[in-house]
């Protein structure tokens, strides 16, 4: 590699793309943290903005801006490093950013249909112009329609790019499986059945299949490259890897969806299986993870971007965390038949949402942003990406926290003590364990706010203003991971 290309690092259209997707996402971000902070107000005072835009248009956009924004940013992942991995720019690419805008398009006008229109009459024209009222996928059916449009034509991009290139690895063969799983999954929230246990049945598909597996073994990709990049991990361990999590998350993950399946009416059985096996699938992750930085041995550990690497454990054991152990402990049968429904899926939502994706994104932009502002041996380290990591974790974790003992107070105080009753209901409500948290969540949302502002502030300023004192600090890392 010449001087001039480790200065100018060349940019494929594709990468460019990526920075765009990875703007998107965290403004996108923003509006969630947004969304959220004032849902957790209106929990305190509930007539805050109550004409305006009540708890629920909050909640419902709080939820679908989270969703937009990872899978934008793991989209943008994928541009990044497809020509890298292919060695050409990626095949499609105009009809790729055309996609783009009507997505960004799309997202915009469904948010402001969300704001000021809300609801609309037991009609198709409902379900067609403003919402399904399917909650989590609330998405009007042309913004579905669209989505798949645009799963399709990625689906495209990356197949026809390793064509073209005739260059097939074990990561491209998962990613390609998996993309088009990410695409068929996605339409069984589409189908309309009066049977509510069927809808349900299939919302369900989507809500955690969708989301749960085909979303884990997209990062499963994503996390490969990362680790080829921050450590120089063999390809053979990752691969390794990859195939065992997707047999893992797919073998598991669709019996282990079976622990939702006995509250819509589905036989018993499924309330054991699926409380057992859904607990298997985030641990291949961790396992990558684990063995990738055993691999590499501690005086490697020097990466060329530790915001990065930072991110990149959070993830693994954030997952780990939030998806397998505060998934798990509120999946298994004794317990679900009391917890299930109760804010614990909240906590669990949060902590494995933030783990599994939200770090993921972070490490992608944070790769993006060292070789677009610095030659890639140069290391990227700041002081205010360890107070934005910080504080947006701490809040993050903080509001588990408050989720947790509301929804213990509700699986205590409504349904093992009061079975069920209204009057049970209104106890945990006004119960003290459930009231204080109300506030500690809101206050634990500032601080998540505040490390998001602060993070924002990093991605703009940091690598920029490099001395040549630092091009000479090359690490052997960078130049194996830059070219993986």
């Amino acid at each position: 590699m010449t001087q001039a290309a480790q200065t100018h690092p060349k940019l494929y259209e594709s990468q460019k793309l990526a920075r765009w997707y990875f703007v998107v996402a965290i403004a996108l971000f923003g509006a969630q943290l947004t969304f959220g902070l004032i849902a957790a107000y209106q929990q305190i005072d509930p007539n805050f903005l109550f004409g305006l835009a009540p708890f629920m248009t909050n909640r419902t956009l709080h939820v679908n801006a989270m969703i937009v924004w990872l899978l934008v940013g793991m989209m943008g992942g994928v541009y990044w490093f497809l020509p890298k991995e292919t060695g050409r720019e990626v095949v499609g690419i105009t009809l790729a950013k055309i996609i783009w805008w009507v997505i960004v398009a799309g997202v915009t006008v469904v948010v402001l249909v969300y704001l000021f229109v809300q609801y609309g009459p037991a009609k198709w024209t409902t379900l067609w112009f403003i919402m399904e009222g399917r909650e989590y996928i609330e998405a009007p059916r042309w913004a579905d329609l669209a989505i798949v449009l645009w799963v399709a034509i990625f689906l495209f991009n990356v197949v026809a790019t390793v064509l073209v290139s005739r260059r097939i690895t074990g990561i491209l063969a998962v990613l390609i499986f998996d993309l088009v799983a990410l695409g068929a999954l996605y339409t069984a929230g589409m189908h309309f059945t009066v049977n509510i246990s069927m809808d349900q049945f299939l919302w369900w598909w989507v809500v955690h299949l969708w989301v749960e597996a085909t979303w884990e073994v997209l990062v499963g990709v994503l996390i490969a490259w990362s680790l080829m990049y921050l450590l120089g991990t063999s390809r053979r361990l990752l691969e390794t890897w990859l195939f065992i999590e997707v047999t893992l998350v797919f073998g598991t993950g669709i019996v282990g969806l079976g622990h939702h399946y006995y509250w819509i009416g589905t036989p018993e059985y499924w309330l054991g299986l699926g409380g057992f096996f859904s607990a298997l699938e985030p641990l291949p992750l961790v396992a990558m993870v684990v063995h990738a930085v055993y691999d590499a041995g501690g005086h490697r550990l020097g990466t060329v971007n530790k915001p990065a690497m930072l991110w990149l454990i959070a993830q693994a054991f954030g997952n780990f965390i939030g998806a397998g152990v505060w998934g798990f402990m509120q999946t298994l049968p004794q317990i679900n038949m009391y917890s299930h429904g109760t804010q614990m899926a909240a906590a669990h939502g949060h902590l494995s949402f933030t783990g599994a994706y939200l770090s993921t994104v972070m490490v992608l932009i944070y790769i993006a942003v060292q070789n677009l502002r610095k030659p890639v041996q140069v290391p990227l380290d700041s002081k205010l990406w360890k107070w934005a990591a910080a504080l947006l974790l701490l809040g993050i974790i903080g509001i588990a926290g408050a989720f947790t003992l509301s929804g213990l107070t509700q699986t205590l105080v409504e349904r093992a003590e009061g079975g069920s009753t209204w009057a049970a209901y209104i106890n945990a409500y006004t119960h003290p364990w459930y009231a204080r948290t109300l506030a500690w969540r809101f206050a634990f949302a500032w601080i998540a706010v505040i490390g998001y502002v602060l993070l924002v502030w990093d991605f703009l300023t940091i690598g920029r203003g490099g001395t040549a004192a630092q091009s000479a600090a090359v690490s052997p890392l960078a130049t194996a991971g830059g070219e993986s």
